[in-house]
Order: structure tokens, then C-alpha cells, then sequence
């Protein structure tokens, strides 16, 4: 059983909730949904969550992108039948531990289900300091391997 946590974020809504991306939005969906996509990466990077981000599709089908190519980073488009709440409530309700789910989204009747059985649900202000913090590790990290090579490097 995987005790690997799981975010999962409610695209469209976190797009809107977040002023920037909301106009981005406005001018130009793919270009939003991409910056959103690259926001995301560095909890999935510096902190070994599983990230899974889902948009509202408006085709027949569940279409999942893994544009890293890690089966744990996934962009999910739901069939026009669904909406990404559908989605998330099915993700969380037939995970082994529901325990192990993050949702993020402004939602608060979203926030309220997937609190009922058992996942933890925080809101896009809550995502975006999150992911401050990631990229904050991040950096941190990468200053210390670059002077870690700086040390091997003068004493080979």
C-alpha cells in the first residue's frame, strides 16, 4: 500500500481563484492552464507528492496527460459528463487512503465532501503559499548541490 500523499487540484476553479491566472485566463485558456501546470511542479518535485490536476473537458472521454512523463504528475480532462468535482469525489472515494488526499479548490461544498471521507481539503490561497514553500526548498536544495560541486571540484 502507498503512503505517497496525493494532491489533487480542481483546475478551473484554482485558474479562477488566483487573479493572474484568471486574466491569463480570459486572453488565453491553454497558456493559464499551462502556467497553472507549471506552479504545481515544484510539490510534486521537492516534496514526493503525487499531483494530479483536473480541468471541466468537453469531450466523450477521460483524457490523462502526463507531460513530464511520470506517472505521478497527471493532468486529467474529465468527459463532458462529468465535472472535475465528479472526478476528484471518485479519485478520493475509491482511494485505499483517503487519509493520504489533499484537494485543493475554493469550493466549499468540494472542500466539505472530500472532508467526509477522510481527505484533508485546503483553498487556492492555501495552494499558492504551499507551492511557495516547495519552490523556497527547492532553491534551497540547488544552492546546496551547486556548492557542494564547488567544494569537489577545489579538492577533487
Amino acid at each position: 500500500m502507498s503512503t505517497q500523499r496525493h494532491l489533487l487540484v480542481d483546475g478551473a476553479n484554482v485558474l479562477h481563484a488566483w487573479p493572474d491566472l484568471r486574466a491569463l485566463f480570459r486572453r488565453d485558456r491553454d497558456s493559464a492552464r499551462s502556467q497553472l501546470i507549471q506552479r504545481l511542479a515544484p510539490i510534486h518535485d521537492a516534496e514526493d507528492i503525487r499531483v494530479t490536476i483536473v480541468f471541466d473537458g468537453r469531450g466523450d472521454e477521460l483524457v490523462v496527460e502526463r507531460p513530464s512523463q511520470q506517472p505521478t504528475f497527471s493532468i486529467v480532462y474529465t468527459p463532458s459528463a462529468l465535472t472535475a468535482d465528479d472526478v476528484i469525489e471518485q479519485t478520493v472515494g475509491s482511494s485505499v487512503s483517503p487519509a493520504h488526499c489533499i484537494v485543493a479548490t475554493d469550493d466549499r461544498a468540494e472542500r466539505q465532501t472530500v472532508s467526509a471521507t477522510g481527505a484533508t481539503a485546503i483553498t487556492a490561497d492555501d495552494l499558492a503559499a504551499w507551492i511557495r514553500r516547495a519552490e523556497s526548498r527547492q532553491s534551497a536544495s540547488v544552492r546546496e548541490l551547486r556548492a557542494a560541486n564547488a567544494r569537489a571540484w577545489k579538492h577533487p
